[in-house]
């Protein structure tokens, strides 16, 4: 169940076809962070948001400044919330999801008994019949029969947490049942829709800038990084290049090379710049003003999100579903997030974010944006694991909260200085630190998944 042991770790449809291509990131400067569990989450000032966040915002979900602030606000608050529940109710957590203006947050459970528990935290529980590790135990089954052999015809499947049901999307029904017989899950959880998509891989040291790939091609530039404190890069979609192929910058002059490329089955990539590329905490805001980047916390299913590309420039739209799973010609990718935003050719690789905070890079999708579609993105946290890179962020403060009156004990302290890699132990767990910071109050472990991941 490696999708699902992942998501512990970091947390915490159309007929026309999308080319590859890169994308970039939105967001907000100087965003209040979200409030515990119960809280009402403090206000986002409306001129802490990005002027080309606000026009992506209100020309594809109709939100208007305030409207907006409060929907942002409510997210980054939601965001917090579903994280701490996920943790406490273990094995029951039956999924989170946010809906309305006001981002209202609703927590599923198996366990009615959860009910208060969840209320109490400030979200709407929903009491369903199972759980989403065993709805992801379906989808991790149905993931490995698609490494052996691709589906012909069955393009996406994914966990539908509002459903409670694994939802298999097909050109036939026939197509998406022989799938799932042939993973042998049964389809006593599994919903076979029929879908028209045809997604592919869009193909063709500012988040959201071109860049060209030696062998021919345009790709996105996703988001700055660093490795080792002295090696600076970005990070893009996997299906761009392959480790070797060299990069030239948006001014076409020499920039690097492909460090790390992983495709099909993920779709993430890093770049090696040279000396003469400075990374910067900032996406291209395409003529609204550059955004800047100050964590990545992830969002959750319902969640506006934008991004910004060298072919379209800013367009937003929602999370409709995490940890799913799409077939490409070249083959499966699995646990990428499904959203409403659209893209187009040379949008790939760019980066996605919600607010101030960074989700990930564009994978693949259906559709345009003249008549909509359907586009994926690899989340970022799974990239900056695999190959060791730290995220550049503007130095503001990931979604924090107070610090507790009792603490818990252990060997991590506010005041030090953390290092990628570095082990601690807080409330009788060990974590190791996954980016590197100072921790001030109210970062701690079990409180800042962004940051630590418990071992």
């Amino acid at each position: 169940m490696e999708n699902t042991k992942l998501r512990r770790r970091v947390l915490a449809t159309a007929t026309a076809t999308v080319a590859v291509g890169a994308l970039a990131l939105a967001g907000l400067t100087g965003v209040a962070s979200a409030g515990p569990p119960g809280t009402t989450a403090p206000a986002v000032s409306a001129d802490s948001l990005s002027p080309g966040l606000l026009a992506a915002l209100e020309r594809d979900l109709g939100l208007d400044a305030d409207a907006a602030r409060t929907r942002i606000a409510g997210e980054y608050r939601a965001a917090a919330i579903a994280a701490g529940l996920e943790k406490s109710l273990g094995t029951s957590f039956a999924g989170a999801r946010v809906s309305g203006d006001k981002a209202d947050l609703t927590v599923s459970t198996t366990d009615a008994s959860e009910a208060a528990l969840i209320t109490k935290a400030g979200a709407r529980a929903e009491v369903v019949g199972h759980s989403l590790d065993r709805l992801e135990a379906v989808k991790d089954a149905l993931d490995k029969a698609a490494l052996s052999k691709a589906p012909k015809n069955v393009p996406v499947w994914y966990v539908d947490v509002a459903a409670n049901r694994v939802v298999v999307n097909a050109a036939s029904t026939s197509a998406g049942e022989a799938f799932v017989k042939a993973a042998g899950v049964g389809d006593q959880l599994v919903t076979v829709a029929r879908s028209t998509e045809q997604p592919r891989a869009l193909a063709d040291i500012r988040g959201g800038d071109a860049y060209y790939m030696g062998g021919g091609g345009r790709c996105s530039v996703g988001f700055s990084v660093t490795r080792g404190g002295t090696q600076n890069g970005f990070v893009t979609a996997g299906h761009c290049g392959r480790v070797g192929t060299t990069t030239n910058g948006v001014n076409q002059q020499a920039q690097g090379s492909f460090q790390g490329s992983t495709f099909p089955g993920r779709d993430y990539a890093w770049v090696a710049t040279n000396a003469n590329w400075v990374p910067k905490p900032l996406v291209n805001g395409y003529g609204r003003g550059d955004v800047t980047v100050t964590g990545s916390t992830p969002s959750v299913v319902g969640a506006s999100v934008c991004r910004s590309g060298s072919t379209t420039g800013w367009h937003c739209g929602t999370i409709q579903q995490l940890n799913t799973s799409v077939t490409y010609p070249e083959g499966t990718i699995s646990g990428v997030t499904r959203t409403s935003v659209c893209a187009e050719p040379g949008d790939s690789g760019g980066a996605y974010i919600s607010g101030s905070q960074a989700q990930g890079v564009t994978s693949g999708g259906s559709g345009n944006c003249s008549s909509g579609g359907t586009t994926y993105f690899q989340p970022l946290l799974p990239a900056l694991q695999a190959y060791g890179l730290t995220l550049v962020t503007s130095g503001g403060t990931p979604p924090t909260t107070p610090p507790p009156t009792d603490q818990p004990g252990g060997t991590w302290a506010a005041g030090t200085t953390y290092a990628v890699g570095a082990t601690v132990t807080y409330g009788g767990a060990t974590y190791r630190c996954l980016q590197g910071h100072t921790a001030q109050a109210g970062w701690t472990p079990a409180a800042v998944p962004a940051l630590w991941q418990r071992i």
